[in-house]
Order: C-alpha cells, then structure tokens, then sequence
C-alpha cells in the first residue's frame, strides 16, 4: 500500500510503499476513503518541539470501508463503513474510568493516526459505524465535529447565552455550529479576515467582526451585551488575553487552539470579571456516537467546509502550500472507493 511518512526534523513528507497491515484478532483492516488536512498536521511536521516521531505515519480525520475484522470481532462485518477515534485508550486509568477522553489516556497502546494511506488496521473499539445517510465525506468530518462539540460542551452553554467564537478555521466553525445547537442566543464570529464570513454565518452566527481597535465594542453590540462565553479557537499567542479582554463578569472562556506556545494573560485583568477559563483536548466516543447518529439533523451541512479534495500523492505539496498565505478551509485526501 501508499502512505504518507513523516521523516522527522521538518523534512518534507514523502509518500512510501508499505506492506499491507493485518488485521490482529480484535482489528479490522479498512480500505481508507477519505482523510482530511488539520492544523495539527501542518504544525506537527515542521519539526517542532510537538512533532510526530520520525518515521511516523499520521492522519486523523478519516473514513472507510472494513475489508476484514480480526477473529474475535462480532460488532463489525465486511463491507461496513466507518469513521476512526484516532487515539488509543487503556481504559482503566484515571482518565478513561473519569472521563472516556482517549486523547488523555497515558497508558493506551498506541495511536490510530495512520489515515494518510490506502489501508490501515485499527482497533474495532475506536470504530464507529456510519449510518446508510452518511458519506464517507461526512465520516471523515467526525472526528474535528468532536473536538469542538467536546470543548463546547464544557463550556455549559445555557440557552440564550451570547457567545463570541474567536478564529474562523474548522474547529471555530465547527464551534459555531455546536453553539447554535446547543441553544446559544446570539453567537458572533471575530477573525483576522472575512474570507470565511459566510461559513460562519451558514454554520449558525448571526454577526461578524473583525479584530480591530474597536472589536470589544463592536462585539458587544452585535451580541447585545459581552459574551458569558468565548470559545478561542485560535491557539496563537494572545488570544488567551483577548478572549479575557472579551468576556463578561463570570464569563465562561475555553481554550481550543491549542497553542504551543507562551501566552500570557494578566490574571488581575480576569480576577476582576471573575473569569474563569477552560483548556480543552481531545474527545470521547460519547461524541463520536452522537455525531454519527445526529450529524444530518443539523441546522445546516458540515461538508460545506470542504473546499478541496486532492489524491494521496498530492499530499507532500499540499501541506507545504497550506504553510503559507491560502484560501483552504478543510482540504479532504481521497484514497480509494
């Protein structure tokens, strides 16, 4: 089979022959359809302090058909589709028994980030299956759906709450979508650019604004009052001390960017609205589950974010080109079917 490797110290991704894998007795073997681009990707390989391991293969987004289940699987057959939990859990450590989150599992077996390649053998307990409504597009758009649904949730969105989504990339709107069904009053959408306006508006915002010297007032009319919640999705320095800037007294901030680096807030600035904030990974299969099951019921459809499909040999180019100034929100590989 083809797959996509990452050899380590920022070099450039190169797409490699491989052996099939076979599936072990609680695995299933899947021809992969579909894989899409993340942020994670792009920072993860650029030879970082977060880098994958040299050598590694990666790919998290992804969806497919099973060609073969190990000896002692039951729940899955042939032919069946699926989307991938790409984080291996242990499942009796503290946080598995407390929480199900498998991205905070320190204990697990490994990782099931081998969506980058025409096959890949993973656990029949991070599979979830995919309704017959569902596309393989849909399925592989499961997994950043759960990222913001798992972080939207801790923000306990009450109805009617105003809510500013800081950033405009695909776990911002996809906040924006869980927002609107979690029963947020007004939502706005503050980023850099207007370029993805439209999607956030199409995902459930009822008002843009862009950063600027004017932006908390700006927000605050458009939302009709300062936000008791503020979802940074943008994981670059400062954000955390605008989202602060932003928020209302016991305003409810969390943080999804993920920034890897130092970003300082003033604490006595937060003291004073009594703020607290949240940082947020991963997801459970809680959401997984329900995402599969509720996904076309929503107010509006999330491929909308997709706007480029590319071949597996593509791959290396993309990811250099998505470094740099682009018009991409969710770039999906296709691999087979």
């Amino acid at each position: 089979m083809k797959a996509a490797i990452y050899p380590g110290k920022g070099r450039p991704i190169v797409i490699e022959a491989l052996a099939d894998p076979q599936p072990g007795p609680e695995e299933l073997l899947i021809r992969v359809h579909r894989c899409g681009i993340c942020g994670t990707d792009l920072s993860m390989t650029k030879g970082g302090v977060f880098d994958f391991p040299p050598g590694s293969q990666f790919g998290h987004e992804y969806a497919g058909e099973i060609l073969e289940v190990g000896r002692n699987v039951t729940t899955f057959r042939p032919g069946g589709r699926i989307a991938v939990l790409p984080s291996i859990a242990c499942g009796v450590c503290e946080a598995c028994r407390s929480h199900g989150n498998n991205v905070l599992c320190h204990a697990g077996s490994g990782s099931a980030m081998v969506g980058f390649a025409e096959l890949a053998k993973v656990p029949a307990g991070v599979a979830t299956a995919l309704p017959a409504v569902l596309s393989m597009a849909d399925g592989a758009l499961i997994e950043p759906l759960a990222v913001s649904l798992y972080g939207t949730e801790l923000a306990r969105i009450r109805p009617g709450d105003r809510v500013l989504v800081l950033g405009g990339g695909t776990v911002a709107l996809y906040a924006i979508y869980w927002a609107r069904r979690l029963g947020a009053g007004r939502i706005v959408a503050m980023s850099r650019s207007a370029r993805r306006k439209a999607l956030a508006l199409a995902m459930g915002a009822n008002a843009f604004v862009s950063y600027g010297q004017d932006e908390v007032q700006e927000a605050k009319e458009a939302l009709g009052g300062s936000p008791q919640i503020v979802l940074e999705c943008v994981g670059a320095e400062g954000m955390l001390s605008k989202a602060v800037l932003h928020a209302a007294q016991f305003g409810r901030i969390v943080s999804l960017g993920f920034c890897t680096s130092p970003d300082p807030v003033i604490p006595a600035i937060a003291a004073y609205k009594c703020a607290s904030i949240q940082f947020a990974v991963g997801y459970s299969m809680k959401e997984f589950l329900y995402i599969a099951d509720q996904m076309d019921k929503g107010h509006c459809d999330p491929k909308a974010i997709i706007t480029r499909s590319i071949p597996l040999i593509d791959l290396p180019a993309e990811i250099e080109r998505l470094r740099g100034a682009n018009g991409e929100t969710k770039v999906h590989v296709l691999l087979g079917g």
